[in-house]
């Protein structure tokens, strides 16, 4: 049975070197591919020959990419389906244990072999540097408990996916609820809340033996790989080249003084729009002024057709591939039981087209993520030309400075779903929200340095530092009566379990955007020039480039945060 939203997808171009019938789930059929390339590496002799056997092995990657990405895909959008979930743990199980140690030879043959050092040192600096990295933390003995790693977190994206509540006599998934926190009637939404939070504790036991069980197995990789904790090897593993733990912990600090004031400044306009003496969890999303939520759209057609008019404004280039993305059904977007929650662009790599997934319901949320993931696929169309696999790939901060900065430049036409007091409803709130989005990357990557940073940490230790930050970031929320639910808060942010270090980028992308964003208020069309020239580079450049590419400064630091928060104030004014 085919799962998958689409059907046959166009090749980019014919392959060379795997041959067309090879069944990539099939590990009989691709370990004589790899053993070819051990083979012939010995025997390369010139710069030519080189360049061809790494794109045969990019060929490779890509093929088993794909592979990959249909099964994740098919599993995420049909989590109750076990055939999906067994063909994904397949190769999991079976075909990746396999293809890494043989991944790590050739990364071996390569790093050693006399012709590297003739290759364009241009061309060839980022990937010569990010291989020999591979090989220099590669360790066999990490593959098994990689294995185990990658099956919890298939657990977590399970068990989330299959939350569900009762309300008002209707099964609702807990995306579905979020529209209740949106409604007038605090009331409701207090209700709404409870609810949620309560489904949530219920499987707080099974969400806290879930991440024991991945910490275990995290800082024991890490000590593998001659390091003293899973902080440090994280660091080295994901390629942080221009930044530190140091630079992150400077960063939780910026944030603390130039952001969370602006914050605390929100929020005070909130509670006294709302009339209130505190500002509850539930009260944080719904208008101030006690409007009907925005309802940008009740059908998904209608949304994909809003945001196929907002890329027409936009640029002709961003315009034709969202078409093509959809033309090709690429695109999964709609809310429903069974389905993962969250929202994620995914690259197929060997037809080099973008997949779009998310849970919409009608909010103006739902706006913003497709904008946010059609950022993702620009940056995959952008780079489809790139032949060498490793390029298709940009940095995890430079990735999101594409999906933030659509979401910021889509919002100017944002009156193809509304009308125009309240596309600028809108745009406020989600300027309020960029806002709101520091301090909380600052809590999770925070909890992250302390959980990792504290190996044999107890389970009490750790709810006691995700209590102690919340204070320190949360600004004016007030708990009272609900501690259990805030202590646990962290159950809900995915990137915790399923990608550790994964959310820090999201803070430094979104300082990216907000400068994307600044130049084109300045100059359109050179910001937008410079955007599609830097997500052309792909991974080929390192991060400081690649930012300044984009034309903007890769810090962030107080000096480059205060004149963008200078600049949202100033929005926001306008907007009021």
């Amino acid at each position: 049975m085919n799962l998958l939203p689409f059907g046959d997808l166009p090749s980019y171009s014919n392959r060379r070197f795997v041959p067309e019938n090879c069944r990539a789930g099939d590990w009989d059929q691709i370990a004589p591919l790899f053993d070819q390339l051990e083979a012939r590496a010995p025997a390369v002799g010139t710069v030519a020959e080189l360049e061809r056997w790494l794109l045969d092995w990019s060929e490779l990657r890509s093929v088993l990419e794909e592979e990959k990405a249909r099964r994740y895909i098919a599993m995420t959008c049909h989590t109750e389906d076990p055939e999906a979930e067994k063909a994904f743990l397949h190769f999991v199980e079976h075909v990746e244990p396999q293809v890494k140690p043989r991944q790590f030879k050739l990364e071996q043959l390569f790093v050693r072999h006399p012709v590297r050092g003739q290759l364009d040192h241009k061309r060839y600096e980022v990937f010569q540097r990010d291989t020999k990295l591979k090989v220099d933390l590669y360790r066999p003995e990490n593959v098994p408990l990689e294995t185990e790693e990658t099956k919890l977190e298939q657990q977590y994206q399970k068990l989330s996916g299959s939350l569900t509540v009762q309300f008002r006599g209707e099964e609702k998934t807990l995306q579905q609820m979020g529209r209740y926190l949106e409604e007038p009637d605090r009331a409701l939404r207090q209700e709404a809340w409870e609810v949620v939070a309560n489904r949530r504790l219920a499987e707080a036991q099974k969400f806290e033996e879930l991440f024991d069980g991945v910490v275990r197995l995290r800082q024991q990789i890490a000590v593998n790989a001659g390091f003293k904790n899973y902080l440090e090897y994280a660091f080295r593993k994901m390629g942080r080249f221009d930044y530190t733990p140091e630079d992150c912990r400077k960063f939780h600090t910026a944030i603390e003084s130039e952001i969370i004031p602006l914050v605390r400044e929100m929020q005070a306009v909130r509670r006294q729009q709302l009339g209130l003496e505190t500002l509850r969890p539930w009260d944080m999303a719904a208008d101030p002024l006690s409007r009907p939520p925005l309802r940008p759209f009740e059908q998904v057609d209608r949304m994909v057709e809003g945001t196929q008019r907002i890329f027409d404004h936009l640029d002709g280039t961003m315009s034709q591939g969202f078409r093509q993305m959809h033309e090709l059904r690429l695109l999964d977007l709609a809310n429903r039981k069974g389905k993962a929650p969250g929202g994620y662009q995914y690259t197929l790599e060997e037809a080099r087209l973008p997949f779009i997934f998310m849970n919409a319901v009608g909010l103006q949320r739902d706006v913003e993520t497709i904008l946010h993931e059609a950022g993702h696929a620009f940056h995959a169309l952008a780079t489809r030309g790139e032949d060498l696999h490793h390029y298709r790939n940009a940095p995890i901060e430079f990735c999101e400075v594409a999906s933030m900065s659509m979401e910021l430049l889509g919002n100017e036409f944002l009156e193809e779903f509304y009308a125009t007091a309240d596309a600028n409803r809108a745009r406020r709130t989600h300027l309020e929200n960029v806002i709101g989005l520091f301090p909380w990357v600052a809590t999770v990557d925070a909890f992250q340095h302390w959980v990792y940073g504290h190996p044999g940490h107890t389970r009490a230790e750790r709810t006691a530092a995700w209590v102690d930050l919340m204070k320190r970031f949360g600004a004016e929320v007030d708990w009272t009566g609900y501690e259990n639910a805030r202590a646990n808060l962290w159950h809900r942010q995915p990137h915790i379990f399923t990608s550790p270090f994964y959310y820090v980028e999201y803070g430094i992308a979104q300082l990216g955007a907000l400068q994307v964003w600044w130049n084109s208020r300045k100059d359109k069309s050179k910001a937008i020039a410079e955007y599609h020239r830097a997500l052309a580079l792909g991974g080929s450049r390192p991060l400081p480039e690649l930012f300044s590419a984009a034309g903007c400064r890769f810090a962030f630091d107080s000096e480059t945060i205060k004149p963008l928060m200078g600049l949202v104030r100033s929005e926001l004014a306008k907007l009021n």
